[in-house]
């Protein structure tokens, strides 16, 4: 009895992980190009598979078994985009990040958004953390690039093609821009909130993302986090918020949210949806020096 209870232990945990394995799989390729040929692959085999067992085919049996190796091997073969991209995925969870990476890319977010809001130019950044932005990705243009100030302030740039929309940096690189952001449905908002901060409260409320947002009509700055916008922070506000959350000091507790971000945790807004921290310039008055 002993036996079986351990063999049938043994067993759970093997699913158990197979069955993880396979959600993070499906999940990560999901929505890419080649997700058709994932779809068909899999129905291919196991349609082989079904006819095989019904129909008791052994020669064909034989044949899965033997040839199952260069099955592998194909299948590493035409899914390495993919594979790559779910290394990449492992690469960038909160246990392996580089802290000083980290620290330049927040530095590199405020330096542009205190360039920014010096000439009233609007901006809509989000911080990707341990849940993947890939419903706003699809909708953006690709850039993957790394992270600088002049980068950031070129995608901004009014007479650029990709101004509009928000830009998604993920670790020290910029990996896409003109992306578009679900707005906010709460009606508790102020109507003179615009587009980009409705914009942002939207991508909190739904990932755990952060999302840093500069007026182009006051040139006052913004940052979103789990449903609540706080405008008018000082860069060395925004500085501490980001080092407080992007900076964390315990590793095992980031995994652990970030394992619950994965199995589809959402934020609850918080209350008040807004915060304002100090009231914006008058437009037309220059910036005090």
């Amino acid at each position: 009895m002993w036996i079986d209870f351990e063999n049938g232990w043994r067993h759970a945990v093997e699913i158990l992980i197979l069955a993880v394995l396979i959600y993070f799989a499906f999940r990560i390729v999901r929505g890419t190009r080649g997700w058709p040929v994932v779809i068909g692959f899999f129905v291919v085999l196991l349609a082989i598979v079904a006819a095989t067992t019904i129909l008791d085919l052994k020669v064909l049996r034989w044949l899965l078994g033997s040839a199952s190796v260069f099955i592998a091997f194909g299948a590493i073969v035409i899914f390495q985009p993919e594979l790559r991209r779910m290394l990449a995925e492992l690469g960038n969870l909160p246990l392996f990040a580089s802290a000083s990476e980290q620290r330049e890319s927040i530095e590199v977010i405020i330096q542009t958004c205190e360039r920014l809001a010096d000439v009233k130019i609007g901006a809509l950044i989000a911080l990707e953390q341990s849940i993947q932005l890939q419903e706003a990705v699809e909708s953006g243009i690709k850039v993957d690039c790394e992270v600088t100030a002049e980068m950031l302030e070129t995608i901004f740039f009014p007479n650029n093609a990709i101004h509009d929309g928000g830009v998604i940096v993920k670790g020290d690189r910029i990996a896409y821009a003109a992306c578009i952001f679900p707005l906010t449905q709460r009606s508790d908002l102020n109507k003179s909130l615009g587009t980009r901060h409705r914009a942002a409260i939207g991508l909190s409320e739904e990932t755990d993302a952060i999302i840093v947002v500069v007026s182009e009509e006051n040139g006052m700055i913004s940052y979103a986090h789990k449903g609540q916008l706080v405008r008018g922070v000082t860069p060395e506000e925004l500085r501490a918020f980001l080092t407080s959350v992007i900076l964390r000091p315990a590793k095992a507790h980031s995994i652990v949210k970030w394992l619950r971000a994965q199995f589809g945790e959402k934020n609850h807004p918080a209350s008040p949806a807004v915060i304002t921290n100090r009231e914006p310039r008058p437009v037309g008055k220059p910036a005090p020096k």
